[in-house]
């Protein structure tokens, strides 16, 4: 997957799209907004606005509802709200024009930027919107959970797999969905890790559909599709993995291929990439940064703590904050000289969890074609995997949390365009 780098915002800048004609408007928003990232222009019917979003990832997106593109802009927001839901749409406007704010508000933008105001309200109501989705614990997204591994034989994919499982298992037992989170539903296994397609073998389940042809499918993704061409284990976990020929992979590139994981956290609660192996550090890192949180698998040899440090190298060059990982000891043996606190030391990472050495139990399960979470949930391994299942549902499904009060900003403005639509409809 090779990513030309041309067709990426540069590294720690926001993107935001604006569907515009007028010049002065898009001038005033490309230098109001130029301090906090890059704006990128398109036409108010844009056909390739599905490309753009898959390619750049925007962090928002501008309509401008001038009078004059009040009807494509109508349309330009439907299309937006029904294809990409998670998206934040705001709208842009003067506020000497209660037509247009009138338009935006009947369209249902998440917010309403006056172009007349000072640049630092347009900023200020652009930050609130995204700290108002992000206090959503994601949003309307779901979590991203990307699993890491310098090499084969780290028992990455096992790991994923098992997790997945547990994860499936345990939300099906939540008393009630939390708010926000009722379009999505259980667990997707990206199996994208080395040898390739292991997860599926593990799974013992057969699919036709892979992540190349999700990525070439991107815009046609809906829940209609997911439900009928992702393979589904037994117990509802979906499957998504690499084409039984790797050459298609590179057909595809970084960017959409991420564009895709993105997308896929608008359907399910939670999903889990094993990048188990897998060498390609670009892409490893663009995917860390999609991901809610990341975590390297180590064990206690010699091998494969010097592999993963020097993957965490490479990261570290590509600008990944690795500060944001957590590592994860696998096939721990208390026998062995090396304890896992020491290992996280070394590899300058915090200690998310440790997996006891179960290889005998795990191939045993393995050659029944069954896996240990399932058949066995009593064995250390399954019970250290349920563990952490239990304590993601945690920190990302709670069912207490309230989505925080409307901004007192926008409910001002849509009190005061409805007064001046009455005013002018009852005089």
């Amino acid at each position: 997957m090779n990513a030309p780098r041309d067709s990426l915002p540069e590294t720690g800048a926001e993107t935001y799209l604006f569907a515009s004609v007028n010049g002065s408007h898009i001038t005033w928003l490309t230098d109001t907004l130029g301090r906090v990232g890059s704006v990128v222009v398109l036409e108010p019917d844009a056909k390739s606005i599905d490309d753009r979003i898959a390619m750049l990832g925007p962090a928002a997106v501008f309509i401008d509802f001038s009078p004059d593109q009040i009807a494509a802009a109508g349309k330009l927001h439907e299309r937006l709200k029904r294809d990409w839901p998670a998206l934040p749409v705001l709208a842009t406007g003067l506020s000497a024009e209660p037509a247009a704010m009138l338009a935006a508000l009947r369209a249902g933008v998440d917010d309403f930027v006056d172009i007349s105001a000072p640049p630092a309200e347009a900023v200020a109501t652009l930050r609130a919107l995204l700290d108002k989705r992000a206090s959503l614990q994601g949003g309307q997204r779901g979590c991203t959970l990307a699993l890491l591994g310098a090499r084969g034989g780290l028992g990455v994919t096992t790991l994923a797999a098992s997790l997945a499982l547990a994860l499936h298992e345990h939300l099906a037992h939540l008393p009630a969905r939390p708010p926000g989170r009722s379009a999505r539903q259980g667990v997707a296994l990206l199996d994208l890790g080395l040898p390739a397609r292991d997860g599926l073998l593990y799974l013992d389940t057969q699919s036709g559909f892979s992540f190349v042809d999700g990525v070439r499918n991107l815009r046609r993704l809906d829940q209609t599709l997911l439900h009928t061409a992702l393979a589904h284990h037994a117990s509802g976990v979906a499957v998504l993995p690499l084409p039984a020929s790797l050459a298609q992979v590179r057909e595809i590139s970084h960017a959409d291929s991420v564009a895709l994981i993105r997308r896929l956290a608008d359907f399910f609660d939670f999903q889990i990439a094993d990048l188990g192996g897998f060498s390609t550090v670009d892409f490893m890192a663009q995917t860390v940064r999609e991901a809610q949180q990341t975590w390297v698998v180590c064990d206690q040899s010699i091998g494969a703590i010097v592999s993963t440090a020097n993957l965490l190298k490479e990261l570290r060059t590509r600008g990944v904050d690795v500060a944001r990982l957590a590592l994860v000891v696998n096939k721990f043996d208390k026998n062995v000289g090396l304890s896992a606190k020491d290992i996280a030391e070394r590899l300058e990472l915090p200690l998310r969890h440790v997996l006891p050495a179960r290889s005998a139990a795990l191939l045993a399960a393995a050659s029944r074609g069954e896996m240990l979470v399932r058949t066995a949930r009593s064995d250390p391994y399954a019970q250290s995997v349920i563990g952490l299942a239990r304590g993601l549902t945690q920190e990302y499904m709670s069912v207490t949390g309230q989505p925080p009060p409307k901004d007192p900003r926008w409910a001002a403005l849509m009190s005061q365009i409805t007064g001046f639509w009455k005013s002018s409809h009852q005089g």
